[in-house]
């Protein structure tokens, strides 16, 4: 998670250990003189910073460890008044803190102290601020759209190990998508068998018709519906009971959740329509609108990065190993870098291995040809899937072309295609 800055000569370093109300800041002059003192999140403090800060001999440069999103006003301050800011790893600084002191002890003065030596040296990330560059918008669409998915999931896992249950057991096997609309709605109108039951077949088959929208066979599956009913295994619990109302609720506030996020998805579409970005990144098999917001929003302006490896590194996907005299680890990727990116990369391999014949399904087949069922393999297929993903759309970002699919596609007179003539030829 962190590069080299350039050699260029400050005449001042300054580490700030960023908290919620307080930050401890540590300045030294390149004559080494030092000055520590103490100052508030509050407006009046920033602007005394930044008045001391343009007192300093210029060019000066500002560290300090990403903390929750704290750091994010004067972060933005900082670089819209132009001073070279910086990152500093919280791993790094941990690790340094221990071979400075040789002790576990932690406070303020220590981790400015801290901050400041690696800010020297060097071994920081240059902090570029969503707002001034332009993806805030972006990224907090994507962590809401995020908030609210694991919301959803929770209270989904509620539903079908809790209120289903007890309430209406038989239902959980018509349960196939978090999209099934119709599910919730009749589950609203009928929580309980009993609810059911006290009318007539016809009776049901009129009421429930609408509810359950356009299905095929709709009259067969409202007959298997009703028949359920009737041998269900339920808590013999009433419609108006109160434990049948807090069942309802959770019910709504499922329904609720799912519009939230339909709405958010049309938001997003709406934004990304007029990105170029957007368009390269959902011609790549598997990356939708919003896995491509996901990616969009955290990894910014992906020109930004030198080298595709600079990439991999921001999303963790850099191998790493531990050795120790003869013993050496097996290669595995760091996950030192950004979880979301990650994990948008991994959800999109997932859809694209499965896809039309494109080069990540090929390297997913090349991959687990030994030993196809392998769990752990599969595993490792998709991760090294989504690295190669992270490489291509950092590619095509960068050189502003779409993504063109590969298509294996039968030769006339019968002939077999070029790829399998070879494979044919290797294995003889």
């Amino acid at each position: 998670m962190t590069d080299h800055i350039n050699n260029k000569p400050y005449e001042a370093f300054i580490a700030i250990d960023i908290a919620k109300d307080f930050n401890a800041v540590l300045c030294e002059t390149k004559e080494g003189k030092r000055q520590h003192f103490r100052m508030a999140n509050s407006a009046k403090d920033h602007e005394r910073l930044i008045t001391y800060l343009k007192s300093l001999p210029a060019p000066c440069v500002v560290g300090f460890e990403a903390t929750g999103n704290y750091h994010r006003p004067i972060g933005h301050r900082l670089v819209a008044e132009g001073f070279d800011t910086f990152f500093i790893s919280s791993l790094a600084s941990a690790r340094y803190r221990e071979v400075m002191f040789n002790s576990w002890d932690k406070n303020d003065p220590k981790d400015a102290t801290v901050l400041l030596e690696l800010l020297k040296q060097g071994i920081t990330q240059r902090y570029i601020d969503p707002l001034i560059a332009g993806h805030h918008d972006l990224q907090e669409l994507s962590k809401t759209y995020y908030q609210i998915t694991l919301s959803r999931t929770r209270l989904q896992h509620s539903l079908l190990t809790h209120y289903l249950p007890l309430y209406f057991p038989e239902m959980g096997k018509w349960w196939h998508s978090t999209r099934a609309d119709w599910w919730i709605s009749y589950l609203l109108r009928f929580p309980v068998p009993s609810a059911i039951t006290k009318y007539t077949q016809d009776e049901f088959c009129q009421i429930a018709s609408p509810i359950i929208g356009r299905k095929v066979n709709k009259a067969a599956k409202l007959i298997e519906l009703y028949e359920t009913a009737q041998h269900s295994i339920a808590l013999p619990i009433k419609e108006e009971s109160l434990a049948c109302k807090t069942f309802q609720v959770q019910l709504r506030h499922y329904q609720e959740i799912n519009e939230c996020r339909t709405q958010l998805e049309l938001t997003a579409q709406s934004m990304l329509a007029s990105n170029p970005d957007s368009a390269i990144l959902q011609s790549v098999p598997g990356i939708g609108p919003i896995n491509a917001l996901t990616i969009l929003a955290e990894g910014g302006d992906l020109r930004r990065f030198d080298h595709h490896r600079q990439f991999l590194k921001y999303c963790g996907f850099d191998l790493a190993k531990n050795q120790s005299g003869n013993y050496r680890g097996q290669e595995q990727i760091s996950k030192r870098g950004n979880a979301r990116l990650r994990l948008a990369l991994w959800m999109a391999v997932n859809r694209a291995i499965y896809q039309s014949e494109n080069s990540f399904q090929q390297k997913y087949k090349r991959y687990i040809h030994s030993a196809p069922q392998d769990k752990d393999l599969q595993r490792k297929a998709r991760t090294a899937v989504a690295a190669k993903m992270a490489r291509v759309i950092y590619g095509l970002v960068k050189s502003q072309q779409m993504y063109q699919s590969y298509h294996e596609t039968a030769l006339p007179s019968g002939s077999i295609p070029l790829c399998r003539a070879v494979e044919a030829v290797r294995t003889s």
